[in-house]
């Protein structure tokens, strides 16, 4: 049996026009309001992506970001994407993450509002020329020929330590021209982030978060670097995007479990507050940990403790962001009540 959830997208500012709003229909998609900020939803199958194919994963990472993209191309320019997967069983439940996360989210809006994302990915144009250019490094050609005087051919060993020292080579080789082209593309870049390449021909796969104006200066650079290299480099530039790589809203739902355990292990009772928290968190640090003069000390024990504290901060943060009271509660019907922790992924 399925259950019907509301997929989040993302999260964008209410200043877009109505008629704007009214279009999101024709995409599948609508819109849940919370003050100035509204939620971009479709309602889907609730899924768990710890239990999903690889396959199935893969195609709902190209429906979140295509749907996402095709709300910037529309004219909704500012939208903070949700992470991938984030399914919520009502609009209430929308509602209550806008409402934790206002402030953040905000923040956020505002940094981001003349930013946005270009997506390269830059490999060998010729590889087996770069492969035939490696192998012909004066190491690996000693090395071959100190192997060829033992035997007419090479064991199928010596094949693979040869293989290893070319694999080895090109990883320098690439490294050098990937750092290249970042620090050539620093000049129009905010801030860069790195993703896994796919294979040996792939150089770099980045992430750059520029500023609007920028992005005919950034294009120039690229020319640029592609001119230095006298057309060996491939690159395929994706954008501009929504700043998937740089701002990202993360919602957390915190186990009342491992909360009420959390305040066994740190003997704490009533009401709390962050300071009291860390104080009582030091204390007992000092008594668990290994080099203490404590005889009955176990790293066991230290563990425990320091899993209780960063459970305790974390809920202390959804306290904070649910309440604008000094205290933080740890009534067992406060608790169930502020189990929701929203984060920005930068």
């Amino acid at each position: 049996m399925t259950t019907k959830g509301i997929y989040i997208y993302g999260i964008i500012p209410n200043f877009y026009s109505a008629e704007m709003f009214r279009s999101l229909e024709d995409s599948g998609v609508y819109a849940i309001p919370y003050q100035n900020i509204s939620a971009i939803v479709s309602d889907r199958e609730s899924t768990l992506l710890d239990y999903t194919d690889r396959e199935s994963l893969g195609h709902l990472l190209v429906h979140h970001q295509k749907t996402i993209e095709a709300l910037t191309y529309s004219g909704f320019t500012l939208i903070i994407p949700l992470r991938l997967g984030t399914i919520l069983g009502s609009r209430e439940e929308v509602v209550r993450i806008m409402a934790n996360g206002h402030a953040l989210i905000m923040d956020a809006l505002k940094k981001i509002q003349f930013l946005t994302e270009i997506d390269i990915a830059v490999t060998w144009a010729d590889f087996s020329a770069t492969l035939q250019e490696v192998a012909s490094h004066p190491d690996i050609v000693a090395i071959k020929e100190e192997l060829s005087t033992k035997a007419n051919t090479l064991s199928q060993v010596e094949q693979v330590k040869v293989g290893m020292l070319i694999q080895m080579q090109l990883k320098e080789k690439n490294s050098k021209v990937e750092l290249d082209i970042l620090e050539s593309l620093t000049a129009a870049s905010i801030d860069i982030k790195n993703h896994e390449v796919m294979n040996d021909q792939m150089i770099t796969n980045s992430a750059f978060l520029i500023n609007r104006n920028n992005r005919v200066k950034f294009e120039q650079l690229i020319d640029q670097i592609d001119e230095k290299y006298q057309g060996m480099l491939n690159f395929k530039l994706v954008g501009p995007l929504p700043c998937y790589s740089f701002y990202t809203i993360e919602v957390k739902e915190l186990s009342p479990e491992l909360v009420g355990l959390a305040k066994k292990e740190l003997g704490l009772n009533g009401e709390t507050s962050e300071t009291e928290i860390k104080k009582v968190y030091l204390e007992k640090a000092r008594h668990y940990h290994p080099d203490s003069q404590n005889e009955t000390a176990n790293q066991g024990d230290f563990t425990q403790i320091n899993k209780a504290y960063h459970a305790m901060l974390e809920y202390a943060q959804a306290v904070r962001q649910s309440s604008k009271e000094g205290v933080i509660s740890l009534a067992d019907e406060n608790v169930k009540r502020n189990l929701i922790l929203v984060k920005i992924k930068e």
